[in-house]
């Protein structure tokens, strides 16, 4: 997905001691299919490496109906896409061709520079379907920014999942308790599919850094406040936090990991540690020079891109 800096989330604030931050995104409409940015927000950039984090729908499509992507450039980031319900079509410039299905994982590290686009695959088209998922971005460490491209798929049963008392919880990226994802990460990160009976109870790992939250359904119950669906809450290092579900259960994605040593600057899809690099990509992907520039679109998926006049005009990079 492109970054749209239109969507900006809110930051009210809270009188509840356990949390440093509440987010509240703002829905867009996307013509029938919407999403919810939580990050980046104004009073937070990141919540350890994760620097962007978007809900996509859930929506449902008629046949013939779908998402088009059209390859777009990624610079200074890894993406990974996980999915509810739906299906997506992964291509991108270093070859890939994937399809990605609900609980597994696309690992898309862009480095120097890559390109990709996501589409509803025609097979789907074909019959009425719903799409329901998280994307995300996670900023490199500055040693690994210009690192060369790469992708990694693992399918759902790679995943460790934990079990207890009413809570499941499966690790899609990073380490949390005791366990580790498969996949390959350039930092201290955890990343986990959360799901919660009615009144189970969920500790947040407490040897990380950076510790956050996203209601994607239900709700949950904080130091005795409630917090519905659609709510991300970033909490202060080194307490101990654990969360309850409400009469209706709870799902919900928590994220963090160590701290970046600083922040970072984000233009469109680019992110990168240094200004100037993010304006030579916008000169790389202005310039179109698929067989010698430093980009190339995806194989079996050149006949368009998504021009450099869809960043909606901003003339310089911006830090939050």
């Amino acid at each position: 997905m492109s970054w749209n800096p239109t969507h900006t989330p809110e930051c009210p604030t809270t009188g509840n001691d356990a949390l440093e931050t509440l987010i509240i995104p703002r829905a867009r409409d996307l013509g029938g299919f919407e999403v919810r940015r939580a990050l980046p927000s104004p009073e937070r950039q990141m919540v350890g490496p994760f620097i962007f984090f978007d809900q996509m729908g859930p929506a449902e499509f008629i046949t013939e109906g779908g998402i088009d992507v059209r390859p777009h450039p990624h610079i200074g980031l890894g993406t990974v896409t996980y999915l509810y319900n739906g299906e997506f079509e992964h291509r991108d410039s270093i070859g890939t061709h994937q399809m990605i299905y609900p609980g597994e994982v696309n690992w898309m590290v862009a480095g120097k520079g890559v390109t990709h686009s996501e589409r509803t695959s025609a097979e789907t088209r074909a019959t009425r379907h719903k799409v329901f998922g998280i994307q995300t971005w996670i900023a490199l460490p500055e040693d690994r920014e210009e690192m060369e491209p790469d992708f990694e798929h693992h399918k759902e049963k790679a995943l460790p999942v934990l079990r207890d008392n009413g809570a499941e919880a499966r690790l899609i990226l990073g380490s949390a308790y005791g366990e580790t994802s498969p996949v390959t990460m350039q930092s201290e990160t955890f990343y986990l599919d959360v799901v919660l009976e009615p009144g189970a109870a969920f500790p947040l790992p407490d040897n990380h850094e950076d510790r956050g939250l996203y209601i994607t359904q239900g709700s949950v119950e904080v130091a005795g406040d409630h917090f519905d669906e659609g709510r991300m809450m970033v909490f202060r290092p080194g307490d101990s936090i654990s969360v309850k579900a409400g009469p209706a259960g709870a799902r919900l994605m928590a994220l963090g990991g160590a701290t970046m040593n600083q922040e970072r600057y984000i233009w469109w899809n680019f992110v990168s540690s240094s200004k100037d690099r993010i304006e030579q990509a916008k000169e790389d992907w202005k310039a179109g020079d698929w067989t010698k520039g430093p980009f190339r679109l995806p194989p079996g998926d050149d006949a368009e891109f998504i021009p450099i006049s869809a960043a909606l005009d901003r003339t310089s990079p911006k830090r939050f």
